[in-house]
């Protein structure tokens, strides 16, 4: 009889506690001197998570067989020159799980790409210009009953279905190493939806702002405002908030103005153990007349690396 596969990862990680417990540091590195400032100031968060729920044909506690997956990256590599500064990010997070009866269904899914040139124009001010993708990885499916009561699930995304490229023009504010916020009075946004007449029987007559039979919708008078939060609220737990507004001057009125906000808390339970508990509020108009969110907690491997002493205090 097999084992569960979560039997299997707590082994595997005892065995890498043990192990990290045991290896003494070598000497070089208790007298090393502190190396020189890299020219990039690189970073590094990953996490694999793995649940599973193995049942017996004759279990009586009720139940199904179920088996969930769950990856998260975010990638830095930033670099300051004078007053020039170059700052990139990747961001990516995906989960689903496979349950016996429903079959796959996907949870959290993010590809988030942003890459930035400012110029200082004082201590807590630059000029930037900037260029970011949000999409995701896989399709997403609305799961409901057609009217004989059958069980069915229509299709509402896909990879680069939506997809949003934002190119940024303005000025940013960043007081400190844990907070900064940009302010884009032009910010111009191509959606992308690649066959937008799939969609059109669940999500209305443009799905994502975009008109079936085309592939692309384009906003040139628009404002952005993007603001950051990545702070460690101990040394094994950090928080990190994005908060993104986007206004379409077209069509310039609350309702219309598109809100998203992105929450990350991450607890570092051993030296490749975490915990992460992330969310995503969501408002656009385009796609829904009501906020949108999702919710993930998972637990797995973890590992982060960086080049640089972390000034985040």
């Amino acid at each position: 009889m097999r084992l569960p596969l979560l039997y299997l990862l707590a082994a595997a990680l005892l065995a890498l506690g043990a192990h990290a417990q045991t290896t003494p540091l070598p000497d070089t590195a208790r007298v090393a001197t502190p190396p020189a400032p890299p020219l990039w100031r690189k970073s590094g968060k990953t996490g694999l998570g793995l649940n599973e729920s193995l049942l017996s044909s004759n279990w009586r506690g009720g139940g199904v067989n179920t088996i969930g997956f769950n990856a998260l990256a975010n990638l830095k590599a930033n670099r300051k020159l004078g007053i020039h500064s170059f700052d990139n990010e990747a961001d990516f997070l995906f989960a689903f799980s496979e349950t016996r009866g429903l079959g796959y269904r996907k949870g959290q899914d993010r590809l988030y790409l942003d890459t930035k040139y400012g110029r200082d124009i004082s201590s807590d001010w630059n000029m930037f210009t900037s260029l970011n993708l949000l999409t995701q990885f896989a399709g997403g499916f609305k799961y409901d009953e057609d009217a004989l009561g059958n069980d069915r699930a229509r299709q509402v995304s896909s990879f680069f279905a939506p997809a949003f490229i934002t190119a940024a023009y303005g000025f940013e504010y960043h007081p400190n190493p844990t907070f900064r916020v940009r302010f884009a009075p032009f910010a111009p946004r191509l959606t992308v939806v690649n066959r937008a007449e799939r969609f059109v029987e669940v999500l209305g007559d443009k799905p994502y702002g975009v008109n079936p039979g085309h592939s692309t919708r384009w906003e040139i008078l628009a404002a952005q405002i993007l603001a950051e939060y990545d702070k460690n609220l101990s040394p094994t737990v950090a928080f990190k908030a994005r908060y993104v507004l986007f206004a379409n001057y077209e069509n310039f009125n609350g309702q219309e103005i598109d809100h998203r906000l992105d929450l990350a808390l991450t607890a570092k339970v051993g030296k490749f153990v975490n915990v992460a508990l992330n969310g995503i509020a969501l408002y656009d108009f385009d796609q829904d007349r009501g906020v949108q969110y999702s919710q993930g907690l998972n637990i797995g491997i973890a590992y982060a690396f960086q080049n640089f002493v972390d000034e985040k205090k």
